[in-house]
């Protein structure tokens, strides 16, 4: 089974605009920055902001998910309040609070299971895709297993041991939130080169790269398979 989420890239149109976002507002750290991306440090996770540029370029209007203490939920709602329209959403037991980055992804705030303090983790991202069974058949692959399927939208939600996948066929969803197009994320799994193996006639490219094998879906998502060890 997959199971953790290595990166999660997002395009930006200006790179200082959009890295002063994420601090000012979400307080995550800068953890390696050079001329053309900065990654952010989200739990174990890194949120890489990218400059337009050789592909993989990053998702473009994306809807991701942090993770925050249930119990932080009023704080993050009155402080981010002040600055943003924002919208609710629950889910059982919990609540999510959604609004957009500067370059038009669509952010969730959800309550989870998480010690803190703070965003501590992505637990959902978004990709769009043009034919729903066939990407479910190469997430599976990839080892993602099928939890729910929505029942008044073209979409599957889909869990790695650590976090979910949503693929959404082109629509609007929660806040007017949209899939990811061209998405560049990377998530471990116990062994890369057999998880290739089991998909390799059904992606554009497969490419070794020093952290791990990236692979280019039919849709334009690029995944790297990084062995966990």
């Amino acid at each position: 089974m997959a199971d953790t989420l290595q990166w999660l890239a997002l395009e930006t149109k200006y790179l200082d605009r959009a890295e002063a976002f994420y601090e000012a507002f979400l307080d995550l750290d800068v953890r390696r920055r050079d001329d053309s991306e900065v990654a952010l440090a989200v739990g174990e996770t890194d949120l890489i902001l990218r400059s337009p540029g050789p592909v993989p370029r990053g998702g473009l209007h994306t809807h991701y998910a942090f993770s925050i203490p249930a119990a932080e939920y009023d704080w993050w709602y009155d402080t981010l309040d002040e600055q943003f329209d924002l919208v609710e959403h629950s889910f059982g037991d919990s609540t999510s609070l959604y609004f957009y980055d500067p370059d038009g992804n669509c952010v969730e705030l959800g309550q989870s299971a998480v010690d803190g303090p703070g965003i501590d983790g992505i637990f959902e991202v978004v990709l769009e895709v043009e034919q729903l069974e066939r990407a479910i058949s190469l997430y599976e692959r990839l080892g993602f297993e099928v939890v729910d399927r929505g029942s008044d939208r073209r979409r599957v939600r889909m869990n790695a041991a650590s976090f979910a996948l949503e693929l959404w066929e082109p629509q609007l969803g929660i806040a007017d939130g949209r899939g990811g197009v061209h998405v560049d994320f990377g998530i471990t799994v116990s062994d890369a080169a057999e998880v290739v193996d089991a998909v390799r006639g059904d992606v554009l490219s497969i490419d070794e790269q020093e952290n791990g094998i990236r692979i280019r879906d039919v849709d334009g998502h690029y995944v790297t398979l990084c062995d966990d060890v």
